[in-house]
C-alpha cells in the first residue's frame, strides 16, 4: 500500500452530523463506531470514537468526538485544501461546504490564473479550493 495522508478532524459532540455532511458533499462510504461500541459506559458513550469516509475518487477523511476533558479548538492552524482540474466537481463541493458556513474568499479567478476560494464550514473546518487551469 502506498503512503497517504488522511486528515483527522475532532468535534465537540458533532462528529456524526459533520461526517454525514461530508459524505453528502463528497459521496463515498462512511463507517463509524461509537465509544459505547468500544466498551465505554461514560457520558461520551454515544459519541463517535472513530469515523472514516472514503470516496470512489480516493479521498479519505476521518473524524471523532473529543472525549470529556479535551479542549476543542476548531480550525486552529489547519486548513484542508482541495485541488484539481474538474471544475464542476470542485465548484459543487465548495458551494456545499460554504452553506451555513463563513465565506473568506469567494471562488473566482485569481491573479495566478486558477479559480480559488476559501471558507469555513458550519462545523468549523477551514477549506481551500483551487481549480487548476489547463496548461498550454
Amino acid at each position: 500500500m502506498a503512503t497517504r495522508l488522511n486528515p483527522y478532524l475532532h468535534f465537540p459532540g458533532t462528529a456524526a452530523a459533520a461526517m454525514a455532511f461530508y459524505r453528502d458533499v463528497f459521496g463515498g462510504t462512511l463507517v463509524s463506531s461509537t465509544f459505547a461500541e468500544m466498551g465505554s459506559t461514560g457520558p461520551e458513550a454515544d459519541g463517535i470514537m472513530h469515523s472514516q469516509l472514503e470516496t470512489d475518487g480516493g479521498l479519505v477523511l476521518m473524524g471523532s468526538d473529543l472525549p470529556p476533558g479535551m479542549e476543542h479548538r476548531p480550525g486552529e492552524n489547519v486548513t484542508l485544501s482541495l485541488t484539481g482540474d474538474d471544475a464542476d466537481v470542485l465548484r459543487g463541493w465548495f458551494a456545499r461546504l460554504s452553506e451555513e458556513g463563513t465565506l473568506s474568499v469567494p471562488l473566482r479567478t485569481q491573479m495566478w490564473g486558477d479559480e480559488f476560494g476559501q471558507c469555513t464550514d458550519r462545523f468549523g473546518t477551514q477549506w481551500m479550493v483551487d481549480i487548476t487551469q489547463p496548461e498550454g
